[in-house]
């Protein structure tokens, strides 16, 4: 007698196929000849192309707009605004047209790829996000209208305002400035630098802080701890690069700017950073202390439940308390009035180590494969992981097996959390709690 056994997937099974089916599909359209100007695009390019479009990196084999034609702009668009609202909204979206309960496991999986911590507002919280979303990118394609229509044209410049505010909001970083250079020709521009800004940064906040922004009617006294505490880290995050920029990069990478233009390309270059992948500056120009600068911005990232990559401000910020915690000789992580569980500070220090293993092997190998040096090498592949965009012109030059690693470190930086969760969120019921003898092991 067989017994049948009906195995229910995982919501996170649902989410990397996901991810897997929009590049795959993706790629396919890219591929196809009326997507490119020249009616040619290897495969392995427009497959590189739909998984930067789709994780919202921003590293292109080619230029977006001299290659691509409105259909394939029109695709990597639509990309970009999958990956930046994450398949875990859709998903979600879906469970609630079908009219599917939420099960605890589920909801979990949701709220907490979204960064949240409350289960029982999964529903509103996808609403908050869809809207939210729409709303955000409008207002910021309003702004950017003003200087794209004066300098494109009605048609174009709306186009031109639409693809760069969504790109930016979804911090991807895909720009149609063709050989201008991204935003080169707009540092100096305070409306289009601060409108980026803006939208980059509320992008980088994460879903959950703007539902508690929106159900306290953004009144910063009734904001639940986890919102008051991101929005401190990012600012002094922000405010902090900001001026290192300027202290580092004074008379060399803002040599030719203006005493505002340092300014507003200082603030560009600590916010897009942060994942975004536009720049108003040649990377090449930047002093070495700015390039480090820049790749310890995108290892960082933005906040959990966010469009943003990189390991998050919140686990650099656990950790950064945490080691002030231990060089004190304290038990416990006490911020403010509140005091964080250990576990994570474990769970901040997986991450932290998991990313810079990662790294490191991607390092090694592109090193052993490709010519070039150490630090172009280093910046490429930080980026990827980091889903930031940013590039020393490296990419277009890479060899297949090279872009291949960076395809998976692309999607490893975008659904890779999601993995973490799943591993963190099964428990084996089975399992013995079983506590092993303790032994002392020296450190430092």
């Amino acid at each position: 007698m067989k017994l049948k056994t009906k195995r229910k997937m995982s919501i996170w099974r649902y989410l990397t196929l996901g991810y897997l089916a929009v590049i795959l599909s993706g790629s396919i359209l890219l591929v196809l000849p009326f997507a490119a100007r020249d009616g040619s695009t290897s495969y392995i390019n427009a497959l590189f192309t739909a998984t930067s479009a789709a994780c919202v990196t921003g590293l292109v084999p080619f230029d977006t707009f001299t290659h691509w034609t409105l259909f394939g702009q029109i695709v990597i668009l639509i990309l970009i605004q999958l990956g930046g609202l994450g398949f875990t909204t859709f998903v979600s979206i879906l469970f609630i047209m079908l009219k599917r309960g939420f099960g605890l496991y589920e909801r979990s999986a949701v709220i907490r790829s979204l960064g949240g911590n409350n289960l029982a507002g999964v529903k509103t919280l996808v609403k908050y996000i869809v809207v939210g979303t729409f709303a955000i990118e409008f207002v910021g394609a309003g702004l950017l209208s003003i200087r794209f229509i004066p300098d494109f044209g009605a048609l174009k410049g709306i186009y031109f305002a639409i693809f760069h505010a969504v790109s930016a909001f979804c911090n991807a970083g895909f720009d149609l400035m063709g050989e201008a250079g991204s935003l080169s020709a707009y540092a100096s521009d305070p409306l289009v630098v601060l409108t980026i800004c803006s939208l980059i940064f509320i992008g980088g906040l994460g879903f959950c802080v703007w539902g508690d922004i929106i159900n306290c009617k953004a009144n910063p006294k009734k904001f639940q701890f986890y919102t008051k505490f991101i929005l401190l880290c990012s600012v002094i995050l922000l405010v902090l690069s900001t001026g290192l920029f300027l202290l580092f990069d004074w008379d060399k990478g803002f040599a030719d700017k203006s005493w505002g233009g340092k300014i507003l390309c200082a603030l560009f270059g600590a916010t897009t950073a942060r994942t975004a992948g536009f720049y108003t500056v040649d990377y090449t120009a930047l002093s070495e202390s700015g390039y480090i600068l820049t790749v310890i911005l995108m290892f960082i990232g933005g906040c959990s439940g966010s469009t943003a990559g990189g390991i998050k401000v919140g686990t650099f910020a656990v950790m950064i308390m945490g080691m002030l915690s231990a060089l004190r000789g304290k038990q416990d992580i006490n911020i403010g009035k509140r005091r964080v569980d250990m576990s994570q500070l474990h769970q901040a220090l997986a991450i932290f180590t998991a990313y810079l293993t990662i790294i490191l092997v991607a390092i090694m190998t592109i090193c052993a494969i490709e010519p070039f040096g150490f630090k172009e090498i280093l910046f490429e592949t930080v980026s990827a992981l980091g889903t930031v965009g940013l590039s020393l012109s490296l990419t277009p030059y890479l060899h297949i097996a090279s872009k291949l690693i960076l395809i998976f470190l692309m999607f490893a930086g975008r659904a890779g959390v999601l993995t973490i969760a799943m591993a963190l969120g099964r428990k084996n019921k089975t399992e013995a709690q079983i506590k092993r003898p303790v032994e002392m092991i020296f450190i430092g």
